[in-house]
């Protein structure tokens, strides 16, 4: 990575090239790629959350508001790698709102059960909701 400092005087030409990692070209791809991974969690992050609506006039209010969404979107994250299905781990979180938890449902008490009743969904099949809820009672812990 190199930067471009122009001198001090703005009628001089000259620029000074820097050096800041003497690495090979590949090792400076390998870190620019990282960087814009990092750059779109954060963007996914903002657009999931909505971290950018800090509307309140306190500091620390804003504060609470933002660390929750950064809670929010590390829940989400951590539902998306332990049980969504191989097909669907790649949507972003916003998709996954919108296609699966926002799909509209009733839950009816019936004698001694409980019944989940969902609206009709090309996103959510019964097969894909079976395999989700499958996938979290594996995760639950049984004490012995």
């Amino acid at each position: 990575m190199s930067s471009v400092e122009k001198g001090d005087d703005a009628r001089q030409h000259d620029h000074r090239v820097r050096t800041l990692f003497a690495r090979s070209i590949k090792c400076l791809v390998r870190f620019y790629n990282h960087r814009g991974t990092a750059e779109q969690w954060i963007k996914e992050g903002k657009a999931a959350t909505h971290w950018t609506r800090l509307s309140c006039h306190r500091f620390r209010a804003n504060e609470v508001r933002l660390l929750l969404g950064v809670i929010a979107y590390n829940l989400g994250n951590l539902l998306r790698r332990l049980v969504l299905p191989l097909a669907i781990q790649s949507w972003s979180l916003t998709s996954l709102q919108q296609r699966l938890f926002k799909t509209g449902g009733r839950l009816i008490r019936h004698a001694r059960y409980f019944i989940l009743q969902l609206a009709e969904s090309h996103h959510l099949t019964p097969t894909l909701f079976r395999q989700i809820v499958g996938r979290i009672e594996r995760l639950a812990w049984h004490p012995t």
